[in-house]
């Protein structure tokens, strides 16, 4: 398989190095752009390796297994292994919702994500919506095709803040399906784009369980 990334083993516990973005007009140029390889670092266990622009590791999910996690939650960690977001499947729900919180926490999440059931809006794939003060604020909704790898995330205004598309080919060798960018703009966190990947997957791709 052509090689993903170079730097894994000198991998620093900090977050993404920022790249001039100037492969889509509809980002900031001072976006950040992420690797993303649908691959655990650890033998025989399924999970994300996340590399930045350098090569390097910045997040990684080790514990994605059965669909839902070992232990029935999947965690997303920085490249030292600490806990950046846990998340949980929302119990007692119709439909595919799920709830992201802080570190390994189990109270008070941070915002829920939500798959749509709306048959008249066929573009919208879910929505991400904040959890404080009991109100479920709309902070995000992600169109387009997970399975292609072609996705963007908009805001409550309708601005593009993050979108999710194929890896080029180097050498003539692609990548698949496995390997793909994950252009992440200064409005939204990289760890919040990173759990909405995660739950992309989830609902839409092969580890699909529900």
């Amino acid at each position: 398989m052509t090689k993903v990334h170079p730097n894994v083993a000198a991998a620093p516990a900090t977050g993404p190095t920022e790249e001039k973005l100037k492969s889509s007009a509809h980002l900031e140029a001072d976006a950040v752009v992420l690797t993303v390889w649908k691959k655990s670092l650890l033998f025989n266990c399924n999970g994300f390796t996340v590399f930045d622009s350098k090569g390097n590791l910045v997040y990684r999910v080790d514990n994605y297994m059965g669909g839902s996690g070992a232990n029935g939650e999947i965690i997303l960690m920085d490249a030292g292994g600490k806990p950046l977001l846990t998340i949980r499947r929302k119990r007692l729900s119709l439909a595919d919702n799920w709830l992201v919180y802080d570190g390994e926490t189990a109270v008070n999440p941070r915002f829920s994500v939500r798959k749509n059931v709306n048959i008249l809006n066929t573009k919208c794939l879910a929505h991400m919506s904040s959890t404080s003060n009991s109100k479920n604020k709309l902070m995000y909704e992600i169109e387009g095709s997970y399975a292609q790898r072609s996705c963007a995330v908009y805001d409550e205004k309708r601005r593009r803040v993050a979108e999710l598309k194929q890896k080029e080919a180097v050498g003539g060798v692609a990548f698949g399906v496995d390997v793909f960018r994950l252009i992440v703009g200064p409005k939204i966190d990289t760890s919040d784009a990173m759990a909405i990947i995660i739950l992309l997957d989830q609902m839409f791709g092969s580890s699909r369980r529900f």
